[in-house]
């Protein structure tokens, strides 16, 4: 399974592009090889659209400043470098190949900002958990991940878990869990998969602040058996 992160700075490259990038993002992820996408900072009205892009599935949950939605989205469409983050937020799992069952969203924490962990149930039974921790506070940071944790346990119980996102913190300790990438405040890490080979950091051009991350996780081979038997 492959599987990527990505925080899509609300739609916006760095440096400004002054326009629209709703096509230059779909046309990334169109491109680039995964079975799974976890993306924050998601303009709410795109996750449908970039679902239909890649050929995925795709669900969502809301994050922060959409009280007004159709007003932010109003200005967002026309001038995403002035209203920047006020756009309005979401995050979004995409899945290549399987249907995402029984999403669920939990709030971890109302202040300073409304975040979220979301999780859906792959077919094969795995569970997918997407979040994006409190900024700025790496205590706040740490007590979101230690309850997405929390609550991605209790979603799957034995089932094997993928959990990433942008943690908003460089050193995560998710006990029970192995990372299979990381990058700057990007990880995923997973339970029950091993991680296959080193994480890649894609070339996503001026798309973003933050580089799309991407890891390979297996299922471990049965006892007695070597992976390729």
């Amino acid at each position: 399974m492959r599987v990527l992160t990505w925080n899509l700075y609300h739609g916006r490259a760095k440096p400004p592009a002054g326009r629209y990038l709703l096509r230059e993002f779909a046309a990334a992820l169109a491109g680039w090889e995964w079975d799974v996408a976890l993306l924050q900072e998601v303009p709410p009205w795109w996750p449908d659209e970039l679902g239909r892009a890649c050929g995925a599935n795709a669900v969502s949950a809301l994050t922060s400043r959409n009280a007004l939605l159709p007003l932010r989205r109003f200005v967002a469409e026309r001038w995403p470098d002035f209203i920047r983050s006020n756009g309005g937020g979401a995050n979004a799992l995409l899945a290549r190949g399987s249907k995402l069952a029984d999403h669920r969203t939990r709030v971890l924490t109302h202040q300073p900002e409304r975040r979220v962990a979301h999780g859906a149930r792959l077919d094969d039974g795995t569970w997918v958990v997407n979040l994006h921790a409190t900024v700025h506070d790496a205590a706040a940071a740490h007590r979101d991940l230690a309850l997405a944790r929390e609550t991605a346990l209790a979603w799957a119980g034995d089932a094997t878990i993928v959990l990433g996102g942008d943690f908003n913190i460089r050193n995560p300790d998710l006990p029970g869990f192995a990372q299979a990438a990381g990058h700057d405040v990007d990880f995923i890490f997973v339970r029950g998969l091993t991680p296959a080979g080193a994480s890649e950091v894609l070339d996503h051009g001026e798309l973003s602040d933050h580089a799309p991350v991407v890891a390979t996780a297996a299922r471990p081979a049965p006892a007695g058996r070597s992976p390729g038997a």
